[in-house]
């Protein structure tokens, strides 16, 4: 079967990554044959484009799609062609048809979009594993959560919400700082204009608060640390602006006996049973009615390196996709 996809011919600027004509061959054993119909946008993404996760040249790229099962390979089951059906974590999603490994797929529960499946999966379950599981977030509890308006920020404050927690988002602009208002934030913080932690030590009588999930790395180190309670945890799962600087436990006995992690997503759903129990909670809390999913930004496969640029310069909001 013909079909197109992208490959990088090297790594670095948005230019590497090309689109080109390729044959599927029939799925292989354990593996599912899927028509896409929309590919998820994440910053892992730029991460691997851009040679800070080292990959082997030439590669394809893109983690996380929805579409229709067109083929099941040998020893595959609970499958059959057309379920509709979304995936994370397996390279290669920058294509229109593609194999990928059944164990890795999931089915689209009736009521979820193909869209929207793709656009929150990984974001979705990023959420889930921060909130739920890496940190447990309880009730009444104060919660600092950095590039709120962004695709896994919009969907944390709504889940924190639900959890109970009063949720504290950092994002930049006005009208930024409302719209996550609109969706679970009690507080936000407008980093262009205000002292982040000052205004975290305000909104907590002086204590800080017991979690930073920090996306940020390098620019937010300092803050984070000075935004936490005694006893708190510093979750780093991101380094938008480069990696966070190295943690002399020192530093985290004299601010406070604080606890440092840098968690990853590809640990909290390597297991089967962990992947199926993220992707259901996301899926629940879509259902329920408890997450709304902004899928704000569209580009054509052929336009990613557009879609590249948006994404790196912080110009994007919720979630992006690429439809084939």
């Amino acid at each position: 079967m013909q079909a197109q996809r992208i490959m990088m011919t090297g790594q670095g600027a948005p230019e590497v990554m090309q689109l080109e004509q390729f044959d599927v061959p029939p799925p292989g054993k354990g593996e599912l044959q899927i028509e896409q119909t929309a590919i998820g946008l994440n910053y892992m993404d730029i991460y691997q484009r851009s040679g800070h996760y080292p990959l082997a040249i030439p590669s394809p790229l893109g983690l996380e799609a929805a579409g229709k099962v067109t083929a099941v390979g040998p020893d595959v089951e609970g499958f059959a062609i057309g379920d509709r059906v979304v995936y994370g974590g397996v390279l290669g999603a920058y294509a229109t048809v593609r194999n990928a490994p059944a164990a890795r797929v999931l089915k689209i529960p009736d009521g979820i979009s193909d869209e929207t499946a793709a656009a929150v999966l990984m974001k979705g379950m990023t959420a889930e594993y921060l909130l739920e599981r890496c940190f447990k977030v309880q009730p009444g509890m104060d919660v600092l959560f950095f590039a709120a308006s962004g695709g896994v920020g919009q969907l944390a404050g709504q889940w924190g919400k639900q959890l109970g927690a009063r949720m504290i988002g950092v994002t930049s602009g006005a009208q930024s700082c409302a719209m996550i208002k609109s969706l679970g934030y009690a507080e936000a913080i407008d980093r262009t204009s205000e002292d982040i932690a000052e205004r975290v030590k305000e909104l907590t009588g002086g204590k800080g608060v017991p979690v930073v999930f920090d996306s940020i790395g390098k620019a937010t180190f300092d803050i984070s640390i000075s935004s936490l309670a005694t006893y708190g945890m510093f979750v780093s799962f991101g380094a938008t602006t480069g990696e966070a600087p190295p943690v002399p436990p020192s530093l985290l006995q004299k601010a406070g006996s604080l606890y440092f992690t840098r968690p990853t997503l590809a640990n909290y759903v390597g297991p089967r049973e962990d992947l199926e129990h993220s992707a259901n909670r996301v899926f629940e809390m879509i259902l329920a009615g408890n997450l709304s999913v902004n899928v704000n930004q569209k580009w054509a496969l052929a336009d990613v390196a557009e879609a590249h640029r948006a994404l790196e310069s912080g110009s994007t909001t919720g979630s992006s996709i690429l439809l084939p």
